[in-house]
């Protein structure tokens, strides 16, 4: 009798397994389908990350260093560069700012800056980013030593206008007259993104 007894409750339990089985199965196969792909990327304006770290592979702009007032106050050369993290534009300039630190990072002070971060008010000290952006992005601004602007445009300015600008700050020779500068590539985004 105790054997009949312990082979219907053996029974019952593996019923019970097999049905938990199923019904995990069942709802794996379920969570998996539901799952929504990301649809994030370089050509459309969903935010996926900071675009510096994610496109650029450049981690270390964000943050800056220094706060505009910082750097203009040290009389230190200066670019301000305005950008959002869900707009294609800024992801494809992310790249030439990243070119512009390579090169500059040790003796000018590189400042992106998300224009979502700007304080709203009416008016602005020339020493706050929000008195230098025009209202769209992505936007450059290049200060000299003596913080006057000598370059401020909207758009995907050409890394080659930026560094003609900086050119002049530093007082280096134009570059038709130096020695082209290879590049190292971060990663293999941003080398594609370089051709």
């Amino acid at each position: 009798m105790n054997s009949i007894k312990f082979l219907f409750l053996h029974n019952k339990i593996a019923d019970w397994r097999r049905l938990m089985s199923k019904c995990l199965l069942l709802l794996a196969c379920l969570f998996i389908l539901g799952v929504q792909p990301a649809y994030a990327g370089i050509d459309n304006d969903l935010y996926d990350g900071n675009i510096f770290v994610v496109y650029a592979g450049n981690g270390s702009l964000v943050p800056p260093r220094q706060t505009l007032a910082q750097a203009l106050a040290e009389h230190k050369p200066t670019v301000l560069a305005f950008y959002v993290d869900d707009s294609s534009d800024c992801k494809k300039y992310a790249i030439s700012i990243s070119r512009i630190q390579e090169f500059y990072g040790r003796a000018a002070e590189i400042i992106p800056l998300n224009v979502d971060t700007i304080p709203s008010k009416k008016t602005y000290n020339p020493t706050e980013p929000g008195y230098y952006y025009s209202g769209s992005v992505p936007q450059i601004v290049v200060f000299n030593k003596s913080g006057q602007v000598v370059l401020n445009k909207k758009g995907q300015v050409p890394y080659e206008e930026i560094d003609d600008s900086l050119r002049q700050v530093f007082d280096l020779l134009p570059r038709a007259k130096t020695a082209q500068l290879k590049r190292r590539a971060f990663n293999e985004f941003s080398s594609e993104l370089a051709k």
